[in-house]
């Protein structure tokens, strides 16, 4: 029992680790030979990006942007970039890097965006794809789980920046 609700434990550690490996190796298979930068979409992002590019074995750069279009368990439905990436993208394969694609709100602004910047291609790569919520037409290229609905936390994914640091997905029960 946490403070503000309960934690019922979905997607152990040894589950992230085996799918983060997975996905590392058919990255590195579609990227070989390409221009690779990495855009990690902070802040739920930063740890399964951290595990997964040290799973790529390519030579990437890295980047990150911090985009928020949530408070509390809502979408606010407006997307608010407070940091910029700093590297150009232009002429790069782009792979945003995101912890989950819910209404796909965010993730299409900075798609739209980096394509507009002159990036060759854009793709996404989410740890967690939640379609049941979506309310834009974007799809991952990528993603490690598909999940139903439910409030989920952990592995980076906060609640109001709370269990970021979980090792393992739980779905927040308030």
């Amino acid at each position: 029992m946490t403070e503000n609700g309960s934690i019922k434990a979905i997607i152990s550690k040894e589950e992230i680790q085996a799918a983060v490996e997975r996905m590392g190796k058919r990255l590195t298979e579609d990227y070989a030979g390409k221009n690779l930068l990495v855009l990690g979409v902070m802040k739920g992002s930063f740890i399964f990006m951290a595990d997964l590019v040290r799973s790529i074995r390519l030579p990437i750069k890295l980047d990150f942007i911090h985009a928020k279009s949530y408070e509390g368990t809502e979408s606010t439905g407006v997307v608010d970039v407070k940091m910029d990436a700093e590297l150009d993208v232009k002429g790069k394969q782009v792979l945003l890097v995101e912890d989950i694609l819910d209404t796909g709100k965010t993730l299409s602004v900075l798609k739209k965006t980096m394509l507009s910047r002159g990036a060759e291609d854009v793709k996404i790569v989410a740890f967690l794809d939640k379609t049941a919520r979506r309310l834009v037409d974007i799809s991952a290229d990528y993603s490690c789980f598909t999940i139903e609905d439910g409030f989920l936390v952990g592995y980076g994914l906060d609640y109001n920046e709370d269990y970021r640091n979980l090792d393992y997905i739980g779905e927040l029960i308030l």
